[in-house]
Formats: structure tokens, C-alpha cells, sequence
């Protein structure tokens, strides 16, 4: 039985690499000019000029400007789970060290594209995307408290499910701060922000007594 072999630049039709080539043009003039000039102000025309390709040609890679948002989303996870799984292995590594080593790397990825990463987060908000969407964080905090639980190195008495999302929102709480204070003297730094944040998450803010919450019958 023949195995699959995945997909190569040799591999590929002449066809099939110009194509991608074409859809990357599109996708690198269109961040070009949203981190230049920003998302709104930004016009499918422009874009395609940009790219040195038809109006036309746009929309046979692109429904709508908005697409770009879900391409630039997808791309960031993939790169995410691709340094995630990358040379430092995660095996010896328990759920909080995984935790860390995810909101670094997150914080890395926005800190390095910044001129891109502050127009797109605005315009994924203004798009609705938060309440139509799961974010990709969401699900990976999940997972790593899920994978956590069954280890023992993290609490089985909470909804794995909840605390992701709590995290994913302790992220773009911290992300969307970033973003607007544009690099200003004395905020802090993005990645340390995280950081602290997860050391206020795991440690509480009780004394390590139990709260009146959690005795009362």
C-alpha cells in the first residue's frame, strides 16, 4: 500500500507553487500595509497593488478583507504548537513549566512582530472575532491543564476547561495593555507581565487558609 509523502516544493505542480507564491504576495502586502497604515484605512485595492496583481486576483485567495485576520489567527497557532514541540523537549516538563514556557513564547511571538501583531489584534476585536470564535490559546491552556491533572501536578477539582479560558483572558488582558501603552517608558514588558500573572494564578491571594466561600455549608 502506498504511504503518504507529504507535500514538498518539488513535490508541487508548477501551477500549485505559483499559486502560493501569489497567496504569500497577497499575505505579506497586506500586513505590510495594515502595520503601516492600519486595518481600517487598508483597502482590498491597495493590497492587490501592493502585491502587483489584479483586484480580481485578491478574491481568488480571499473572500474578504476579514480573511486575512483568520490567515494571520492560523498562522500564529501553528507557529505556537511548532515551538511548543520544538528543541526544548516538554517531556520531564510538569503543567505549570509548560504554562510558562507557552506565555513566553507567546509573548516573544507579539514582542517580535509588534508592528503587526497591535493593528491585527484591534481589528480581529472590531471584527467580533472574540465572541464568534474559540481563540487557539484557549484550547492549548486547556490542554496542558488537562494533560496536568492526569499527571497529578495539577488540581483535579477544577474544570480544565474553565481554567484555560481564565488564562487565555489573563493573556489578551495583558496583550491588549501592551499594545496600547506603544512601547511607553516604565510599562512593563509584556512577557513579564505573564510571568506574573501565572505566579499570581498558581500561589492565590489567600494566605492559605480557606476562604469563608469554601467552608460555608
Amino acid at each position: 500500500m502506498p504511504t503518504h509523502q507529504p507535500e514538498t516544493a518539488t513535490s508541487l505542480s508548477r501551477r500549485e507553487r505559483n499559486k502560493r507564491r501569489i497567496e504569500e504576495r497577497l499575505y505579506s502586502s497586506a500586513l505590510a500595509l495594515f502595520a503601516k497604515q492600519g486595518y481600517d484605512k487598508t483597502t482590498i485595492d491597495e493590497i492587490a497593488e501592493h502585491a502587483d496583481v489584479a483586484r480580481g486576483t485578491f478574491f481568488n485567495y480571499f473572500q474578504r478583507k476579514e480573511d486575512l485576520i483568520s490567515a494571520w489567527g492560523e498562522r500564529r497557532r501553528h507557529m505556537l504548537e511548532e515551538a511548543m514541540s520544538g528543541s526544548e523537549p516538554v517531556e520531564g516538563m510538569d503543567a505549570v513549566s509548560r504554562l510558562r514556557r507557552c506565555m513566553a513564547i507567546l509573548a516573544d511571538m507579539n514582542v517580535d512582530e509588534r508592528h503587526v501583531a497591535v493593528p491585527m489584534l484591534n481589528a480581529w476585536v472590531k471584527a467580533g472575532r472574540p465572541l464568534s470564535e474559540t481563540p487557539y490559546v484557549a484550547q492549548i491552556f486547556t490542554d496542558i491543564i488537562a494533560a496536568g491533572q492526569e499527571e497529578g501536578s495539577m488540581s483535579k477539582g477544577v474544570s480544565a476547561l474553565h481554567a484555560g479560558y481564565i488564562l487565555r483572558d489573563v493573556y489578551f488582558g495583558a496583550l491588549y495593555r501592551w499594545g496600547g501603552d506603544a512601547g511607553a517608558e516604565g510599562s512593563p514588558s509584556l512577557g513579564k507581565e505573564l510571568q506574573s500573572a501565572l505566579t499570581l494564578l498558581f500561589e492565590g491571594l489567600s494566605t492559605g487558609g480557606r476562604s469563608a466561600a469554601a467552608t460555608s455549608p
